[in-house]
């Protein structure tokens, strides 16, 4: 059997193995490759690689605990989320991601009986240590660094900075994208063969478990977008000061000019969360101060849209009235919008998330998903956040 073939045979095991549901879909993220220049083996946070000589070495425990080790680095979006301690301290960086990982790999060994740790010629390799038990990385990071920079040992792969660093924003999106839907996959699959391993890291935790000021997020994410601006310009000059000889320039306005703004109203959001909606819209409105905001209703089809502008939107919440109630259908908008050709600079979709896989079609600005209580659901298009209240 030749390398590629025996990497291949352990992934799919594990794959098909119950007891790492979860793990599935992130086991599926990016390329996998066998390369003769690698020692061990390596990942970007996406792509993984593996040296020939070292998977010829190794058994088939051994080798499933290095790929769920790089499947590991991908989940944790290890090389983004950790790339400010790599700057400033390389060596422990990598340490105590290990540390984090290696735990956990060793949790999952003794529960499965199907991953070891990789032992090369008589010795065993990676970064083991109880003490880190609970942490996640930037803590065990600042615990090596008051040890003086002491790691204990050696890892037994390679991360691949450089090669994550040289993802344009375009391909770093698509990954943040397919990682978050394959951990919701893999929650999902772990709930329907009944069987999940324990254990857990701290990081993994605070992955399934985020604890977000969504109302913040929606807020800068508004913002970003369409970020409210007072521009000057000498092409048209201000006439408030010609009478006393003085030239200045005329403030151009680059404030937001439109927002498109969709509730859904299926019949599965209630009064609480959509007033709670309505709220934060009108802060965020106020806040950017927008041209015009188009309100839409949607379930099955769009049945109400109404029109606010900066002098009207204060009054959104008395003088909306929702409609809907039937079907639901994410796609009826994006088709709305183009037959009404409504071109706004944001869309905003208030929804539940039980959606199928009806994420709109063909949207022709940015659009953001605020998803109430279903922490499962990621939109397939746009940005996503989720909700609890």
């Amino acid at each position: 059997m030749n390398e590629e073939r025996k990497l291949s045979k352990v992934k799919i095991a594990l794959m098909r193995n119950p007891k790492f549901a979860f793990w599935s879909g992130i086991l599926m993220v990016g390329k996998t490759s066998v390369v003769d220049d690698l020692p061990t083996a390596a990942t970007n946070g996406r792509d993984e690689m593996y040296g020939r000589e070292f998977v010829a070495k190794l058994g088939e425990k051994e080798l499933a605990f290095v790929i769920l080790h790089e499947a590991m680095h991908k989940c944790y979006r290890h090389l983004t989320t950790w790339r400010k301690l790599w700057e400033e301290d390389a060596m422990l960086a990598n340490a105590a991601m290990d540390y984090v990982i290696n735990l956990e790999l060793a949790d999952l060994g003794r529960a499965t009986g199907v991953l070891a740790f990789p032992v090369i010629d008589g010795k065993q390799l990676g970064l083991l240590d109880e003490k880190y038990r609970g942490m996640n990385t930037k803590q065990v990071f600042d615990l090596l660094k008051q040890e003086h920079g002491n790691c204990g040992g050696e890892g037994f792969d390679e991360h691949d900075w450089e090669g994550a660093g040289k993802l344009s924003d375009e391909e770093k999106d698509a990954l943040e994208r397919e990682v978050d839907r394959a951990i919701r996959q893999g929650v999902l699959a772990e709930k329907r063969v009944g069987s999940g391993t324990g254990g857990r890291s701290r990081e993994l935790e605070d992955l399934l478990n985020p604890q977000v000021n969504w109302r913040e997020v929606l807020r800068e994410y508004v913002k970003s977008i369409c970020s409210g601006k007072d521009a000057s310009s000498w092409r048209k000059v201000n006439r408030r000061f010609l009478s006393s000889d003085t030239y200045m320039p005329t403030l151009v306005s680059e404030r937001v000019g439109h927002l498109v703004i969709a509730v859904d109203t299926s019949g599965s959001i209630g009064g609480h969360e959509l007033a709670n909606f309505l709220s934060e819209v009108k802060s965020i409105a106020e806040e950017v101060t927008p041209d015009k905001v188009d309100l839409l209703y949607w379930d099955g089809e769009v049945a109400g849209h109404e029109e606010y502008d900066s002098s009207t939107v204060a009054s959104i919440i008395n003088s909306t009235k929702p409609r809907g109630g039937g079907g639901t259908s994410p796609s009826c908008v994006s088709t709305y919008l183009k037959a009404k050709s409504i071109k706004p600079e944001c869309v905003i979709m208030l929804t539940d998330g039980y959606v199928g896989n009806d994420w709109g079609q063909e949207w022709e600005a940015p659009v953001l998903w605020v998803i109430a209580g279903n922490t499962n659901a990621v939109a397939g298009t746009g940005q996503t956040i989720h909700i609890n209240d």
